[in-house]
């Protein structure tokens, strides 16, 4: 005996009516996150990509998240995990999941990843990172211009070319801005931990540093300048706005929504391919957080302008006359950095004093 729904089928078809569509299953897309959602700075702002994604894309998608996933063995186990519960799209969002995605990716190859800050790709893997040192730029240029011990202190998480290039940068622009600026570098190891980031950043004071810098994720060094005398430091990754208007003068900001949007839209469309993205202030993937009424109004007048510049492409931070730290020659007067040696950037330039890490 045939069933009442086989029944009203063949009459629907029998009558020419077309069939209702099946609803379709929304796009599942995954998010691997370094640190927790709430640590005000890197995830965070990842994190507010995953739920502007939800938010445009409503019923069409599901996202899921892990957070404070150490990079390595775990990293593997966690993406594994994800694309075995149906991940369509995986974000990697830490330059330590390289590796794990790249393997795990092999392992799935109808799911499509996408890494943050890595080169390494392959048909189902895509690399996207900010040019976070454009950003550098403009605050090396107030951390010169606003220091009054001319020591600036910078706290590195791990000597990557990401955070070799920002120091690097940073240093370029406070030397424009002061000849007699000094960096002391403090690498932290980790990207967040704020024990560690606040112990480096109290460190950084006590050697005299005025101004702090740092790339890695949380607000402890804030919180540490704003416990000392006249010291200023800046936002990374995310506004960091609860301590304007100073110690925070200003920040880089990584706006990932819209890359996260298109991307899953090219999954939706059927569209997704392989590639690389490096951008900047530019394409607005970088942006300039306030800066406030604590840096001189000519200072700032002067850190727009270079934002505008750099935006418009008439200034790039590494163009020449630039020696690497051995005084050897790199770049000749004018002549610019080309984004080859940027992304495997593994040398201080000229003026900067230590070793850099193996």
């Amino acid at each position: 005996m045939k069933s009442l729904t086989t029944l009203l089928t063949g009459a629907l078809v029998a009558a020419g009516l077309a069939l209702p569509a099946a609803a379709q299953d929304p796009v599942k897309v995954g998010f691997v996150f370094v640190g927790p959602v709430g640590d005000g700075g890197w995830t965070y702002e990842h994190n507010q990509g995953r739920l502007a994604v939800e938010q445009r894309f409503g019923d069409q998608v599901e996202t899921i998240y892990q957070e404070s996933v150490p990079e390595g063995a775990d990293a593997e186990r966690v993406l594994t995990q994800m694309a075995l519960s149906g991940a369509d799209l995986i974000f990697t969002t830490s330059f330590g999941y390289m590796d794990p995605t790249i393997n795990v990716a092999a392992k799935f190859p109808d799911v499509k990843f996408e890494h943050a800050t890595g080169y390494k790709t392959s048909d189902n893997v895509s690399t996207y990172s900010a040019r976070f040192y454009e950003g550098r730029a403009i605050q090396g240029h107030i951390a010169g211009k606003m220091t009054k011990s001319n020591i600036i202190g910078y706290i590195g998480s791990f000597p990557i070319p990401e955070v070799i290039r920002g120091i690097n940068s940073a240093f370029i622009h406070a030397q424009k801005a002061n000849p007699d600026v000094e960096f002391k570098v403090v690498w932290a190891n980790t990207w967040f931990d704020p024990a560690k980031e606040a112990d480096a950043a109290t460190a950084l004071i006590e050697q005299g540093a005025d101004v702090i810098l740092q790339h890695t994720d949380s607000t402890a060094p804030l919180a540490a300048a704003e416990k000392a005398d006249g010291v200023i430091g800046f936002g990374q990754a995310s506004d960091m706005a609860e301590y304007k208007p100073s110690p925070r003068v200003s920040s880089i900001i990584d706006n990932w929504s819209p890359y996260y949007i298109d991307r899953v839209q090219a999954v939706i469309d059927g569209t997704w391919e392989s590639q690389q993205v490096w951008h900047g202030i530019d394409k607005g993937m970088v942006q300039i957080g306030e800066i406030t009424d604590a840096v001189p109004a000519d200072v700032a007048a002067e850190a727009r302008d270079m934002i505008d510049a750099i935006a418009n492409g008439t200034y790039a931070p590494f163009t020449g006359p630039l020696n690497k730290q051995d005084g050897s020659a790199w770049l000749a007067d004018g002549e610019t950095a080309d984004d080859g040696t940027l992304a495997g950037m593994n040398f201080y330039v000229e003026g900067l004093t230590g070793a850099i890490p193996n």
